[in-house]
């Protein structure tokens, strides 16, 4: 099914790269980080995106359009670079439509610039783009196609480390409990929607506040609760602790790196 990306992002609070490159295309090591939620789809079979672009809308569309195959494969190069040779597994053909959708609309209005792409689709996939996860998608879609709902979202722990307070009115501590052992979830910015949530669309309006609270009123939006890895790409501590991982090779979300350590473990163990 179809994925819509939402790549308007300016990446304010991640200073190194946000006065030259948008959001989505801050690396993370030798590939930037909306390759690597393209990528993670695509083992899942889902080859098809719609990328709504903002903030240096050219520096996207440069990098599709001028990034060959070999960059993220291994390859034999003969002939002085004239003829290339993939090696191992076939990369895949992706569909990725590029929309330029403005700067400064919000989540929203990015969506509503995509209707068109989707509108024929029975479910599509949606994505903020800065974000990575090693949730079982194909659990997600199941247990969201099984239901009658219009859309569902990811729901993450909160990534705190503080404890939290039950304070009661006259000031009695009744107990402090870990970010990890509470209730508190968020939105994880993965989405699965069927075409009619732009039914409950508005113009101008962000997509989880007005649209999600009518969704809510007609028991219409669900939740998939992840307890797995989940990490977003926020502020400049983020992208060094996703960095980090990227050079240990402990990538959770890229389902053939995380086989490829599963096997290398078990050779170990056996030897």
């Amino acid at each position: 099914m179809k994925v819509v990306l939402f790549c308007g992002g300016r990446g304010t609070r991640i200073r190194d790269y946000s006065d030259s490159i948008p959001k989505p295309m801050i690396p993370l090591g030798h590939q930037p980080i909306l390759r690597h939620v393209m990528q993670w789809y695509s083992d899942y079979g889902h080859d098809e995106f719609v990328l709504c672009l903002g903030y240096k809308a050219n520096v996207i569309k440069d990098f599709f359009l001028n990034t060959r195959p070999q960059t993220f494969s291994d390859c034999v190069v003969t002939q002085g670079g004239q003829d290339v040779k993939l090696l191992g597994d076939t990369v895949k053909d992706w569909s990725i439509t590029l929309l330029d959708t403005g700067i400064w609309r919000n989540i929203g209005e990015r969506l509503w610039a995509a209707k068109d792409h989707v509108r024929n689709e029975k479910m599509f996939l949606a994505n903020y783009s800065d974000g990575l996860t090693n949730v079982d998608l194909d659990d997600v879609i199941a247990k969201f196609e099984a239901s009658d709902k219009i859309g569902c979202f990811l729901a993450v722990r909160a990534p705190l480390t503080y404890h939290l307070a039950d304070i009661a009115e006259d000031g009695r501590v009744r107990e402090f409990r870990t970010t990890e052992t509470s209730e508190i979830w968020i939105n994880g910015g993965y989405f699965v929607f069927r075409p009619e949530i732009f039914d409950y669309m508005r113009d101008g309006e962000e997509l989880v506040v007005e649209p999600f609270k009518r969704l809510i009123d007609d028991n219409m939006l669900m939740a998939y609760k992840h307890e797995g890895f989940w990490r977003s790409m926020d502020t400049l501590r983020d992208w060094q602790s996703l960095e980090d991982m990227v050079e240990k090779g402990d990538m959770p979300w890229n389902r053939r790196v995380t086989a490829e350590r599963i096997r290398r473990s078990m050779v170990m163990a056996a030897s």
